[in-house]
């Protein structure tokens, strides 16, 4: 009785969520649709938030303001030996503006 009592457990964790869109490990998604990227590209009329909008934080803003005149003018900054930076990592506690200062990088 205990190997058919694990083999309905099995069964019911790996079919129990078929109804709901898929395996219940899955999480209802589709498995085609993994890995591909949820990002947005936006033209530069839609942007809405400006460097101006974020308050506090003069010096974080200063290096940031930098970091996008340099992805606008990379001649400029290349003929001085200057490389494209990969990324920028905002790091502090919540509430800091850290989303704020990532959308007017945007």
């Amino acid at each position: 009785a205990g190997a058919i009592a694990w083999l309905i457990a099995g069964l019911l964790l790996l079919f129990g969520g078929m109804g709901a869109g898929g395996p219940a490990g899955m999480g209802g998604q589709n498995p085609f649709s993994m890995g591909k990227n949820p990002a947005k590209v936006s033209k530069e009329g839609e942007i809405k938030t400006r460097f101006a909008d974020v308050a506090g934080c003069d010096a974080v803003k200063e290096e940031l303001v930098e970091v996008v005149d340099f992805l606008k003018n990379t001649s400029r900054y290349s003929d001085l030996g200057a490389k494209i930076p990969k990324g920028a990592l905002l790091v502090g506690p919540p509430g800091t503006g850290k989303t704020l200062l990532a959308k007017a990088v945007a």
